[in-house]
């Protein structure tokens, strides 16, 4: 074994099918280039904080005007609050990705010892830090203007900020391999691709009110059964755990089919010789 080790060329053989310190670099190279840089800084909150604002006074206009609209304020605050969880990390990851490309430097990631795998999961890790930063300030916002906290939602919270994200970087992982496929010239489908999914989660209104086709399309989404459970807690003061792990078990099959599209059309890539020449 030891001369078989020794035959193999000397890259092959300190360099580990999965490396911690290799994902760690990535980290912390994406987080120099972001604290480096305050309008990057600057962004990361700014959307949440300015649509939290629209639809928060939106909700206090309402408030005066009917009880009934009273009684639905806190869930139209913690609807935009979460659908902006599972929309930064959707972006944080994809942003991340996008560094590489602007600055024509993802061929060169690829011919070096980093795997794709740990790269994904730089970018995840990277994504998490950005969605920290960006949803802090519309998270004080909500209780400092609309008297809404967000954590009172309690371990509940946990289960739904795991499955928002998570379904966000199934959407990234998707994205980011259409881009690899077609070039940056399909950029814009990282701001656009998350909103086809507005209407079909019942963010707003419960999937009840769809017809019956569009939400047997909405059960299959896990970001439904978080907004749901929303609803359920802030109504009825109840949590059905059943169907936030269905929402897990859903959002372990998108992840998966997301990794395996993104490995596709990166090997597509490879082959076609476009990491080279995809930032352009």
């Amino acid at each position: 074994m030891s001369k078989r080790m020794e035959s193999l060329p000397a890259i092959e053989r300190h360099n580990p099918a999965f490396s911690f310190n290799r994902i760690s670099a990535m980290v912390l190279r994406y987080w120099y280039l972001l604290k480096g840089s305050w309008p990057r800084i600057l962004e990361l909150g700014y959307w949440p904080s300015m649509n939290l604002v629209m639809w928060g006074f939106l909700q206090t206009f309402l408030a005066q005007t009917t009880d009934v609209f009273a009684m639905a304020g806190d869930v139209l605050v913690g609807s935009v609050l979460l659908w902006e969880l599972m929309f930064r990390g959707q972006l944080g990851f994809t942003i991340s990705f996008f560094e590489e490309m602007w600055s024509r430097n993802f061929g060169h990631l690829m011919v070096s010892p980093l795997r794709p795998v740990e790269f994904v999961a730089a970018l995840v890790g990277m994504s998490i830090i950005r969605t920290i930063i960006g949803m802090a300030p519309a998270l004080l916002i909500a209780v400092w203007f609309f008297g809404f906290n967000l954590f009172e939602l309690g371990i509940a919270l946990v289960a739904f900020f795991a499955n928002l994200v998570v379904f966000g970087w199934a959407i990234a992982l998707v994205v980011t391999g259409i881009i690899l496929r077609n070039g940056m010239g399909a950029e814009s489908l990282a701001w656009a691709v998350p909103f086809i999914f507005v209407p079909l989660c019942g963010i707003y209104y419960p999937v009840s009110v769809m017809p019956g086709w569009l939400e047997a399309i909405a059960l299959c989404l896990p970001p439904t059964y978080v907004f749901e459970g929303m609803r359920s807690i802030l109504f009825d003061q109840v949590i059905d755990w059943q169907r936030l792990a269905f929402a897990a078990v859903l959002n372990v099959g998108f992840f998966a089919g997301g990794y395996i599209i993104f490995m596709a059309f990166l090997r597509s890539a490879k082959e076609r010789g476009m990491l080279l020449s995809i930032g352009e």
